[in-house]
């Protein structure tokens, strides 16, 4: 497989979306979509910068999980806190800043940043931080009124019951799945 070339074919608000040109294994050249965060302007630039954090929290002996109405499926969700980094934005400020909009709660610990790594591999250039940290504080929403957010902590147990009935996006399932089974983030 070899990429030929990148076009951008929409340039929207939040997403631009690229055509890449190949040459398939069996030299036939051949058209893949893609969306990206970024302004692409030559193959090397894909899946270079991270854009973004997904944040596993703990309080005390909960998890930090939230349900949000996701457009893309037309229905709620449990996910981990994430979002955007800004613009001349550090990793801890984006962190904070994050949690403070989404739940309410402070950082108290930022326990581990694991190595920036690909969200929507299949779709995307998408490259975002996994964050373990520790929060404090009590839960509020401060969120924009294009979002439907309600963040909650949950016990072990309490997890283990979601796991079984409602739907997840697949970073929040698996932290949502090692902390219901005693495995401690960092």
């Amino acid at each position: 497989m070899k990429l030929l070339k990148l076009e951008k074919v929409k340039d929207g608000r939040y997403l631009k979306n690229y055509e890449l040109t190949y040459l398939n294994k069996a030299g036939k050249e051949k058209t893949y979509e893609i969306v990206s965060r970024r302004e692409l302007k030559k193959i090397s630039d894909l899946g270079k910068n991270p854009s973004g954090i997904s944040i596993v929290a703990t309080c005390g002996d909960k998890l930090l999980l939230l349900r949000e109405f996701r457009m893309g499926i037309n229905q709620n969700v449990f996910n981990l806190c994430a979002g955007m980094l800004e613009e001349n934005e550090t990793l801890e400020e984006c962190i904070a800043r994050e949690l403070y909009e989404e739940t309410g709660l402070k950082l108290k610990k930022i326990k581990r940043i694991l190595p920036a790594s690909y969200a929507a591999v299949a779709i995307s250039d998408l490259k975002t931080y996994i964050v373990f940290a520790e929060v404090e504080g009590t839960l509020g929403d401060h969120t924009s009124s294009n979002e439907e957010i309600k963040a909650a902590l949950y016990s072990r147990e309490e997890v283990a019951k979601l796991l079984e009935t409602e739907d997840f996006s697949s970073r929040a399932q698996i932290a949502a799945y090692f902390f219901s089974i005693g495995v401690t983030p960092i």
